[in-house]
């Protein structure tokens, strides 16, 4: 009772002092930042190897897929408990939880290539996906505090820093197979070591540092300006409102450009062991294509606030059509081919989750706004359960190149709905 009581007046010292605001948000990203750069060394080890350690554990490639699949269906199940926990205790509960069950089932993935072990692979990896959903969570909490004109490069923030571990993840599966090799663990669960510790450090960050927590901060602001009725500017009027177009559009965006994304990206490993390439290569193209996904960050965000959030939707499809076609057409032999079209892949994947993100930050009120994130990053990492579970099928019945130009095609649909959404709302896609 009287730690509620506390925690009620320290949120209350934050409702009328925008320079106190100011600072928390600050703060925020500074915590983000250094939790993403654990959190993004995480994810890379389901990307770059997930694949290939189920091929050697199973045998046959038509299940390489499966990996994914169950890491981003173990996703969409975390993406709505973090997004249900911070709505009800805040960002700091709820993404440190995720980040920790994340390192949990990469503890669970090692084991279980040690003792061989199929079903304990299977249900550390949907554990391990965990981690996957709070990396993507953890770009809203810089917005909670955020001006509608600063949101997208908030996210970006976010993004930007997972770039740092991201990247350093895929370059070090050579040297984590090494160190995996030496003490009598399989070289492919290596990664999975290093993405152990990183979520686990995340996870600590987040539940040491997220003091006070910002999205309980902007709940607290938010309700007082609906106590006292006052409404400091048309962005607090707007506060209490749901735009269900932007919501639907903003979710349509990082749906479709997840799915495309993950199909594409889980075959390219196997689809590069099949002409020739070396895991270390598959390294550097997969680092190449997350650093695509991460790093322009900075600048999409800028531009997303600056000329729009549709403009910048619409941006990610020809991105994605461009990765796709030439991931079928190009020469499978060609490494500068492979590293040009898996980082047009994760460009377009970086435009479109920016662009999206901020259309559903800018489209739901402080109230609701965690649980309906959680709910559509649900979305999200079911698409990418579909995208990795199917992809494996299309290339063991058709080609690579017939799922490199599916996906490209299926970006398309996003047009016409971005659009719709627009009409609507002109001035919330154009420009802010």
């Amino acid at each position: 009772m009287h730690k509620e009581k506390d925690q009620a007046i320290g949120l209350e010292s934050y409702v009328h002092s925008s320079e106190k605001q100011q600072q928390l948000y600050k703060k925020t990203l500074i915590v983000i930042v250094i939790s993403q750069i654990f959190g993004g060394a995480g994810l890379a080890a389901g990307i770059t190897v997930g694949a290939l350690l189920a091929q050697d554990m199973l045998g046959t490639d038509s299940v390489t897929g499966i990996p994914t699949a169950l890491f981003t269906l173990g996703s969409a199940g975390a993406a709505l408990l973090v997004g249900r926990l911070s709505q009800r205790f805040g960002r700091r509960f709820g993404l440190a939880a995720g980040f920790l069950t994340g390192g949990i089932g990469a503890v669970g993935v090692v084991v279980s290539a040690l003792i061989t072990s199929v079903p304990l692979l299977f249900i550390s990896l949907l554990i391990y996906g965990a981690g996957s959903a709070t990396n993507l969570q953890a770009r809203y909490a810089g917005t909670d505090l955020a001006h509608s004109t600063q949101r997208a490069k908030a996210v970006s923030m976010a993004m930007v820093s997972t770039t740092f571990g991201a990247v350093a993840g895929p370059n070090l599966v050579g040297v984590m197979g090494e160190f995996a090799g030496s003490i009598g663990i399989p070289s492919l669960a290596g990664p999975f070591i290093l993405a152990a510790a990183a979520y686990l450090l995340a996870g600590f960050v987040l539940l040491l540092s997220l003091r006070p927590d910002p999205y309980l901060v902007a709940k607290a602001i938010a309700d007082a300006h609906a106590k006292t009725g006052q409404s400091p500017s048309e962005e607090a009027a707007q506060s209490t409102l749901t735009n269900k177009r932007g919501v639907v559009a903003g979710a349509a965006v990082m749906i479709v450009t997840q799915l495309v994304m993950v199909a594409i990206m889980t075959m390219t490993p196997i689809h590069m062991g099949h002409h020739g390439h070396e895991l270390d290569a598959v390294g550097l193209v997969i680092g190449f294509h997350i650093g695509a996904m991460f790093l322009p960050s900075l600048v999409t965000g800028y531009l997303v606030d600056k000329v729009g959030r549709l403009v910048m939707a619409v941006a990610s499809v020809i991105t994605l059509l461009a990765s796709g076609i030439l991931a079928a057409f190009g020469s499978a032999d060609s490494m500068a081919v492979l590293i040009f079209s898996l980082a047009l892949l994760g460009l377009g994947w970086n435009f479109g989750l920016i662009s999206g993100t901020a259309m559903l930050v800018d489209a739901t009120p402080a109230a609701t706004r965690a649980k309906t994130q959680g709910s559509v990053d649900v979305w999200i990492a079911l698409s990418g359960a579909l995208g990795g579970g199917v992809s494996g099928v299309i290339v063991a019945n058709s080609s690579y190149a017939i799922l490199s130009v599916t996906g490209a095609m299926l970006s398309l649909v996003l047009i016409p709905i971005v659009f719709w959404a627009g009409i609507h709302k002109k001035e919330s896609f154009f420009r802010k």
